[in-house]
């Protein structure tokens, strides 16, 4: 009897044992997820961009758009060799080979330029926007699409500020200021298009989420 009370008592303990260890390793296994913020792809290939003071004919084409001032345009930096679009390797490229550019605070893009991979009308970028993170308010010359699978976005269209939660689609019309922000809990993957050959926008002197938003709203002006 006292040895069967002896094994009991054995077994409950290592139970009890194993239950709080258990239960500290998902603890510190949630804590070190939640603490750090990752990217989906890696941003290893990451750029410092090439920023142009606006010359007069730029400022010009902004001024028949809207009023903020220019405060320059952003490429990515030169230096590529055309493909020749021989074999298939050519005609395929992988995310994480592809230069990263840091527009702004929490928000980086992997560029795919299609002057440097075989393309005549075509640029996709695709970001990285950590929860909180946003570009600066800018304009495209051409027209630009946004593709979202997963995430909330809040954006800011020209004079109306609105939020879109996945999937979905937006269509920025061309020389229009826009930015978006993360307001999700996960790191976003913007899709952006352009029917261009090269990467390039212009920064203007105005960012539209520095003042707390009414998000309860679908829509609204300044």
């Amino acid at each position: 009897m006292k040895k069967s009370a002896l094994l009991i008592s054995i077994i409950v303990s290592g139970l009890l044992f194993s239950s709080c260890s258990n239960k500290e390793n998902k603890n510190n296994s949630d804590t070190n997820s939640n603490s750090t913020v990752k990217e989906t792809f890696s941003i290893a290939n990451l750029v410092g961009e090439v920023k142009t003071v606006p010359d007069s004919i730029i400022e010009y084409l902004h001024a028949q758009h809207h009023s903020f001032k220019v405060l320059e345009r952003r490429t990515v930096p030169a230096g590529y060799e055309t493909p020749n679009m021989k074999y298939w390797k050519n005609y395929v490229k992988k995310v994480e080979d592809l230069p990263v550019i840091n527009p702004g605070p929490g928000e980086y893009v992997h560029v795919m330029e299609g002057q440097r991979n075989g393309y005549q009308n075509l640029v996709i970028g695709i970001t990285e926007t950590y929860p909180g993170g946003a570009p600066p308010m800018h304009t495209h010359e051409g027209e630009e699409s946004h593709v979202l699978l997963e995430g909330e976005i809040l954006y800011a269209l020209g004079d109306t500020i609105f939020k879109v939660k996945a999937p979905y689609i937006v269509n920025i019309p061309p020389m229009v200021p826009h930015a978006f922000k993360n307001i999700g809990k996960k790191t976003a993957n913007l899709v952006v298009i352009f029917p261009t050959n090269v990467w390039k926008y212009d920064v203007v002197d105005y960012f539209p989420f520095d003042k707390k938003e009414n998000h309860n709203s679908p829509s609204h002006k300044h």
